[in-house]
């Protein structure tokens, strides 16, 4: 009996080390695993204002009336001068309102019966983003609908010899008076390993220097 039990025990022994090397194996094998960038955390998607400015650049398009198809540059006072209608405010306004507005004017002038416009925003030229630090050309680029971190980015010149592509500092406004900032990895980004991140016109974007 006393052999029985020291044969067991000699089995339960090899087994328990051998299920602590696989442990250890399995454990260093996670360690050795490249670390994949997780995706920026409480980034708040971009609020979304196509709201008319001064300075803004607009196609209007009357279907059938070549003559009241024109671009227009909105004057500092947010007005526009369309001809048989006259002059229009249209800054605050967004597209199909301004599209309805025309057609509006335009019935009620008697000018068309059943006018259709379009309108085809061109250039928000008031609406901007900021792009600061380690970059070719600092300064503001133009928010356009879909523009995205690294679209901005090589908008400003690209990365200098001396940024640090892992911490891209992004600033937004995320209520009224009240902004919050993140850090993003553009390398992440530009591995495939996170989605870029979509931009909100007022967005500032800070490349951070690489520290020696």
């Amino acid at each position: 009996m006393g052999h029985w039990q020291a044969f067991v025990q000699r089995e339960v022994s090899l087994r328990s080390l051998g299920i602590s090397f696989a442990l250890v194996i399995a454990v260093g094998a996670v360690a050795c695993v490249p670390r994949r960038a997780g995706l920026p955390r409480n980034i708040p998607a971009p609020v979304l204002n196509y709201a008319i400015a001064p300075g803004d650049l607009f196609e209007i398009t009357v279907f059938g009336e070549d003559k009241l198809t024109k671009e227009y540059r909105v004057h500092p006072d947010g007005t526009i001068v369309v001809p048989y209608v006259d002059r229009l405010q249209v800054a605050g306004l967004e597209p199909q309102q301004i599209e309805e507005m025309i057609a509006r004017k335009l019935l009620e002038k008697r000018i068309l019966k059943s006018p259709q416009v379009t309108l085809v925003v061109k250039q928000y030229a008031s609406k901007k983003i900021s792009v600061i630090g380690a970059v070719g050309k600092p300064g503001l680029v133009p928010w356009t609908e879909g523009v995205k971190l690294v679209d901005a980015i090589s908008q400003a010149g690209g990365f200098s010899p001396m940024a640090d592509k892992d911490r891209v500092i992004l600033t937004r406004q995320v209520a009224p008076k009240k902004s919050a900032t993140f850090q993003v990895d553009v390398e992440a980004i530009t591995r495939g390993e996170q989605p870029d991140i979509p931009l909100q016109a007022g967005d500032s974007i800070n490349v951070e220097q690489r520290a020696f």
